[in-house]
């Protein structure tokens, strides 16, 4: 090899060597840095970091909340007259209802229950009764083996433990069989009035879509919703929830082009967005149709709903 070949060679080799150094150094910094950012993501993503508002854009969680805010009192223009979908004239009826709401729709729970409440109008009654004729009553609702095990067990716990009288708190309610925190809430908040956030399916699946969680467990849903809004809001709240969800933001195809909170929704487009195809999605009076009770509140504007077997 020549001098200047071998000179050249090693200026190019040490070239080679100070461009390799200053590679890795970078990649260790790149490094460095991106675990700084993530732990930084995951810090706001812990704390309840930024989300997505309307049209994808970023939001903080107090405007999130700001949002909601007002999500619920425009609901409470279309809804007015929300209201527990469950037929029932005291404590006790509300609790066996909602216990039967399991697994199948208000509707058929409505149509059901006036047959069971007459032949046991109290819990004593229930507790006594004879299982399988309980089970050819209660039918309808689906599952009638293990809800009546649940009803007739829950009916002896109250003639037993609380002196045939539904407890008004929550940590008593959850003792009694087939009775959890959605159940107890519905019936604080409408027999006892209670503020409280009842979890239903509808109910997560709105607020996940309206991006004030990404909870999917129930529980966890509740606190973070209670913590948006005020205690007095809680049970009004759920109602509202629930009853657009029933009647437009449905689970498969929400009417996303008749839904009059659209314009404050980051999920508007999931469903339907043409207004006239949306408007035959309707449900309930929504669409002109009987709601879900037999016996709905005097303000109620739609139809009252059939009895079992009426049409």
């Amino acid at each position: 090899m020549q001098p200047g070949t071998a000179k050249k060679a090693a200026v190019k080799g040490k070239a080679t060597e100070a461009n390799a150094a200053a590679k890795g150094k970078a990649g260790a910094k790149a490094k460095s840095g991106a675990k700084a950012d993530g732990g930084v993501r995951g810090a706001a993503g812990a704390g309840g970091g930024k989300g997505k508002g309307p049209g994808g854009k970023p939001e903080s969680h107090a405007a999130m909340v700001r949002r909601a805010r007002r999500i619920n009192r425009e609901l409470a223009e279309v809804y007015p007259y929300a209201h527990p979908e469950l037929d029932f004239r005291n404590p006790f009826e509300l609790l066996v209802a909602t216990v039967l709401s399991a697994q199948t729709t208000d509707l058929r729970v409505n149509q059901t229950t006036p047959r069971l409440f007459a032949a046991y109008p109290t819990p004593e009654d229930l507790a006594a009764a004879n299982p399988e004729e309980v089970e050819e009553l209660i039918r309808p609702t689906g599952f009638f083996r293990a809800k009546t095990k649940s009803i007739m067990g829950l009916a002896t716990a109250l003639r037993d433990e609380f002196g045939g009288e539904v407890p008004g708190r929550l940590a008593d309610l959850v003792t009694l069989p087939g009775v959890g925190r959605k159940t107890a809430n519905v019936v604080l908040g409408n027999a006892f009035g209670v503020p409280g956030i009842t979890v239903d399916t509808h109910f997560g699946r709105l607020v996940r879509r309206f991006g004030w969680t990404e909870q999917d467990d129930p529980v966890k849903v509740e606190a973070e919703i209670c913590a948006i809004f005020p205690k007095s809001e809680w049970t009004m709240l759920s109602h509202r929830v629930v009853f657009h969800g029933r009647r437009i933001c449905h689970a498969r195809k929400p009417a996303c082009g008749a839904c009059p909170i659209a314009p404050l929704c980051p999920s508007y487009g999931e469903g339907e967005t043409d207004p006239e195809k949306a408007r035959k999605l309707l449900k309930y009076e929504k669409g002109g149709l009987p709601g879900q009770r037999l016996s709905p509140p005097p303000d109620y504007p739609g139809l009252p709903a059939p009895p079992l077997g009426a049409g």
